[in-house]
């Protein structure tokens, strides 16, 4: 047989000179079996920090047998500092495509066992591959990030290829769903392709996301801080906002990817899945009558009504841990995908604040963006007063969730299930902004103000001059919410389409979403938005 120069690995997948064919066809062997990368003292390192190994995570992953891995025999062509002499296969990264519940996906997922993770230019030119061939073949594209950052060793071309990701992560947000499972650190320039993704999920305990890390936050600020307390999962799941979902373990995070994507179309020019639904469409609950209660201030839970509505209480919530007055998420009416947006009134009453509205504004826009129709329950007070949010800002950040429901061109459907006060009326999909149907419970409040606020203002000096000021007030409050606070109001000027029962929900908002299933709506043409970022 003829000999040939070409590069073998090793059983550790470094990369050797070698000369005969058989050597070739034992790489092949060593590839299929899943054993190149750092070595196995580095796999067993892995292993010890309750961490799986690259190609472990995309066997969890993918669907059996449906991993294709392309660009196996990159190496990193840098000399300086020792490189050298740690070149391995794949330069510490695996990408290719798969399938996850028979759909195609692409995927790359970085190999901490080889230097690190750490992004050299080879290392970005193949992730770079394989987010082109996703984008020009419009499926989802999938990132498990576990690496030390930008390879100092290659200095700016290690930096040029962070940037040639961030390129792409840009030029395919809205075109193709982008989820970034975080399985280790992602430290300064590694964690802002996550953040320019759709959804970012973490691992409790083992991942780690900072622009620096302790030991420089130590030498500027002598601050003292842990890893897991700057970047942890649920600092970033309850505080920052900037991930969405905190799995217990890495297989927890893989079930979460694949529940994510089966909402998801493959691209903005397809619609989400439907599935066989086994929950009767013209169910009712007439439990739903009572869930409201009859104290206007005593809250409930809004997720109790979502579980009775939606297919077999089915319901995936998206960043659970952050800005709980609002809820988001996933579920199905009759095997149709849909985001649902809904208050929290057992939090803070449900009222809109700044992180209640970015975070809603961001799930409206994904929504928007891969036609997937909206419901939106709504039980809100109004937005929250206070200096430290009017100095934060709440009017910027609300007017995105504002700008996020007026731009929605996909199917919008309101509940109003008590109260709809003020502008946070107008924010939550009201008629005005383009809302294709608005529904009302009996038991909806909407006007400029509550009851209370709204006497104490207009009717402050005939209360003050009256004999009894507290039995005025009462009277007058009652009186507010007779003429003012009810559905009918609304419903006799076209603002609300409908007062339904609470327990006929779930066949109404059926009923809304087969009307609307093949709704076209426009905006103006332009380069793009300028919304109040």
């Amino acid at each position: 047989m003829t000999d040939v120069k070409t590069r073998r690995a090793s059983s550790n997948g470094r990369a050797t000179v070698a000369t005969t064919s058989q050597q070739i066809e034992e790489l092949h062997r060593l590839r299929a079996a899943g054993r190149l990368g750092g070595g196995q003292a580095r796999i067993d390192a892995q292993h010890a920090r309750r961490k799986l190994t690259a190609r472990e995570r995309l066997e969890l992953l993918l669907d059996p047998g449906s991993f294709n891995e392309i660009d196996a025999f990159v190496t990193h062509r840098a000399t300086d500092f020792g490189l050298a002499d740690q070149k391995f296969l794949g330069d510490g990264v695996v990408t290719g495509w798969g399938k996850i519940d028979g759909r195609t996906v692409f995927i790359f997922a970085q190999d901490f066992t080889v230097i690190g993770g750490t992004v050299s230019e080879t290392h970005a030119a193949k992730i770079c591959k394989i987010m082109d061939l996703a984008l020009k073949n419009g499926a989802p594209v999938i990132g498990l990030c576990d690496g030390g950052g930008a390879r100092i060793q290659e200095g700016v071309t290690s930096l040029g290829g962070y940037a040639d990701i961030f390129l792409r992560n840009t030029l395919a947000s809205g075109v193709i769903p982008q989820i970034s499972a975080i399985m280790g650190p992602a430290a300064g320039g590694a964690v802002y392709s996550p953040a320019l993704t759709d959804f970012v999920v973490m691992v409790k305990e083992t991942s780690n996301m900072f622009i620096t890390g302790p030991s420089v936050i130590k030498a500027v600020t002598h601050e003292d801080v842990t890893m897991e307390d700057l970047g942890g999962a649920m600092v970033h799941n309850t505080r920052s906002g900037v991930a969405h979902f905190a799995a217990e373990n890495e297989e927890e995070s893989l079930y979460i990817v694949r529940r994510l994507l089966s909402f998801m179309p493959q691209n903005n020019l397809e619609d989400p899945p439907t599935v066989r639904c086994d929950d009767d469409p013209g169910r009712m609950d007439p439990e739903l009558n009572d869930v409201v209660p009859d104290n206007p201030n005593k809250p409930y839970d809004m997720k109790e009504v979502i579980s009775r509505i939606v297919d077999a209480g089915d319901f995936f919530e998206i960043a659970e841990h952050f800005a709980q007055n609002i809820i988001i998420g996933f579920a199905r009416f009759n095997g149709r995908a849909v985001g649902i947006v809904a208050q929290q009134p057992s939090i803070l009453a449900g009222v809109l604040d700044i992180d209640a509205s970015v975070k809603a504004a961001r799930f409206v826009r994904f929504c928007d963006c891969f036609n997937i129709p909206l419901v939106t329950l709504e039980d809100v007070p109004g937005f929250l007063p206070g200096v430290a949010q009017e100095h934060g800002g709440i009017i910027r950040h609300g007017a995105k969730l504002l700008y996020a429901y007026c731009e929605a061109t996909v199917p919008k459907i309101t509940v109003i299930t008590r109260k709809a006060y003020g502008g946070a009326y107008c924010v939550m999909n009201s008629k005005h902004i383009r809302g294709d149907l608005v529904y009302a419970w009996p038991t909806a409040e909407i006007a400029v103000m509550d009851g209370p606020g709204a006497v104490d203002v207009v009717m402050k000096r005939e209360i003050q001059q009256s004999a009894d000021p507290e039995a005025t007030r009462r009277r007058l409050i009652a009186e507010y919410r007779e003429r003012f606070a009810n559905p009918y109001i609304a419903a006799s000027r076209g603002f609300i389409d409908d007062v339904i029962e609470p327990r006929e929900t779930r066949p109404r908002v059926i009923a809304g979403l087969e009307l609307l299933k093949n709704k076209r709506d426009t905006n103006p043409p332009k380069k793009h938005s300028n919304m109040p970022l």
